[in-house]
């Protein structure tokens, strides 16, 4: 068994109850995992020392959101919503008719690049979704593709009903067909339940038959308006509901009582020009909060976690601390796990380390690239 002591912590962020936040910290790991945890002056031997000179080290980003298996762009679209055209769901299409026209080759190198492109920035873990192939072949050959490279894969057949199809014979084909034939690719099913995408019945049967298959369920809801979303990942039991920038009392309420984690894009917000999630009421109501970058080519081209958290900070008013726990340990109970988003002991080592004293950096300097160093199940990655 190898380890390494990786000291000169100037501050811990380890998202573990028992141990909090840390000054002048060490840690150990060994074999992938995070060995032991604590002060500096009794950090044990190990097989090598890394000393990350007083910088502040933290667990890797969980971006729990996102839609990396895509080609062309949307350049166009983005440059005429910015002018004052508002954002509707329709533009999908657009990367729906290039995703289908790539090969296999250029999908898996695009969604290399994306996910390296995030781990250079501290995420060490990530989710990404079907949804823009749409048809048996393309989403089948979407999810293989995404799980030969990240973490987590998300089936999102109900991304949009593609243009000439009738609306009733695709459902039917996402509940049935395509469904079985992606589900041993895919841990998770999705549906955007919007105005312009899939109403409420339509979601509830898109989720029932997931449930049906053995799959956990997610919903992308609330973006555009009030709305079903929310009510239906409760009703559900879904892991998250994800966008939630019009949420109602109720709504609110109904997250705080629930397991549904309620995942926040501000990246997307800001881009769509949509209200930002009313992040700060729902952390006052004693609901779970994740935050993720929903990079996709449309609505939210960022990789940028760090530009995440300094907005929930300085737009969204969360603390630093509330923030980066969205980031990290949020985006793992969106996910539904226990070995990511945190650095107690028996944690996957996946560290991010700053170039920076302390975690509050990533909003009081906001756009700087503070990542030094990154560790992944004890890999460095930079």
């Amino acid at each position: 068994m190898s380890s390494a002591v990786v000291t000169g912590i100037g501050e811990l962020t380890t998202n573990d109850p028992g141990l909090g936040r840390l000054a002048d910290a060490a840690l150990v790991v060994e074999d992938g995992v995070v060995a032991w945890v604590g002060p500096a002056s009794s950090a044990p031997a190990a097989d090598e020392a890394v000393d990350v000179g007083g910088r502040a080290v933290l667990p890797g980003w969980v971006d729990s959101h996102t839609h990396l298996v895509f080609a062309g762009d949307r350049t166009a679209e983005f440059e005429a919503r910015v002018a004052g055209r508002p954002y509707t769901a329709g533009g999908i299409a657009v990367t729906v008719s290039a995703t289908r026209a790539a090969s296999d080759e250029e999908l898996a190198a695009n969604l290399r690049r994306h996910v390296a492109e995030a781990a250079a920035q501290g995420t060490t873990t990530v989710e990404t979704k079907t949804g823009y192939g749409l048809t048996v072949a393309d989403e089948v050959r979407s999810a293989r593709i995404a799980a030969a490279e990240v973490d987590e894969v998300t089936f999102l057949g109900a991304h949009l009903v593609p243009p000439g199809a009738d609306a009733a014979g695709y459902l039917d084909l996402v509940t049935g067909e395509m469904l079985d034939a992606v589900a041993p690719h895919v841990r998770w099913a999705d549906v955007f339940c919007e105005v312009g995408a899939f109403d409420e019945d339509q979601s509830r049967t898109v989720l029932r038959a997931a449930a049906a298959r053995g799959l956990g369920l997610r919903v992308h809801g609330n973006q555009l308006g009030e709305g079903p979303g929310v009510r239906l990942a409760v009703e559900l039991g879904a892991a998250s509901v994800d966008h939630c920038a019009h949420l109602s009392a109720a709504d609110v309420d109904a997250l705080a009582g629930s397991s549904t984690v309620a995942t926040l894009l501000p990246a997307c917000d800001l881009s769509t020009r949509q209200p930002l999630a009313p992040a700060r009421r729902l952390l006052d109501a004693g609901a779970t909060v994740a935050l993720a970058s929903n990079c996709n080519p449309g609505s939210s081209y960022t990789s940028s976690m760090a530009f995440c958290v300094a907005t929930a900070v300085l737009q969204m008013g969360l603390t630093v601390r509330e923030a980066v726990a969205a980031a990290t340990l949020g985006g793992a109970r969106a996910l539904r796990r226990d070995d990511v988003g945190h650095l107690g002991v028996g944690a996957r080592a996946d560290l991010h380390v700053l170039d920076a004293p302390s975690a509050t950096h990533l909003a009081y300097r906001p756009g700087v690239p503070l990542t030094w160093a990154v560790w992944r199940a004890g890999v460095r990655l930079r």
